[in-house]
């Protein structure tokens, strides 16, 4: 009678113990598979520089006392040309979207807002990535709600599609509007 050595075994067990890692990742639909330390926290400072001929905004504008985006994106980002429609909407509603492009060439950036329309209320650029690092941004299109007083009361990485607007960042703009 042949005997199983235990170095048989351990592949297949090592196969099947990724196959289910994977099946569980991929059927996890949570927006905010990537927390965030900020949400629920005074926005880091910002460290950006003006875009040409765009209105710039700083630190104060996060505490203005009103309920804002912040869209960090880039000229060369396929998922935030994805998005764009979408913030364009949006602004045509009334909410304010405060742009931060993200190490890109400025003037491919200016070409991207060009050919598909400007829906930030300002604009900076962190051509260094520092800033987004403080605020903790893993990848652009990255999407922050800021309340009035400057917190962040959520955070969305990732494109914002219609699903994701619907159920995700017009209730978080409600909620931080009602408090």
């Amino acid at each position: 009678m042949a005997r199983i050595s235990p170095l048989m075994i351990a592949p297949p067990l090592i196969f099947l113990g990724f196959v289910a890692v994977v099946a569980v990742g991929m059927f996890r639909d949570d927006p905010e598979a990537l927390p965030s330390t900020l949400v629920g926290r005074t926005a880091p400072p910002l460290q950006i520089t003006e875009m040409q001929g765009k209105v710039p905004f700083d630190d104060s504008t996060l505490r203005d006392g009103e309920v804002k985006l912040v869209n960090y994106w880039a000229s060369w980002c396929a998922p935030c040309r994805a998005e764009h429609p979408n913030l364009e909407a949006l602004s045509e509603d009334g909410v304010k979207i405060y742009g931060i492009n993200y190490k890109d060439d400025p003037e491919k950036a200016l070409g991207f807002l060009e050919e598909l329309g400007d829906p930030f209320t300002a604009l900076g650029a962190d051509s260094s990535g520092r800033t987004a690092l403080d605020w903790g941004v893993y990848g652009v299109p990255e999407t922050y709600v800021i309340d009035g007083d400057g917190t962040v009361r959520l955070r969305f990485a990732g494109p914002i599609t219609e699903r994701v607007l619907r159920e995700t960042i017009l209730p978080a703009l409600e909620a931080a509007q009602s408090e």
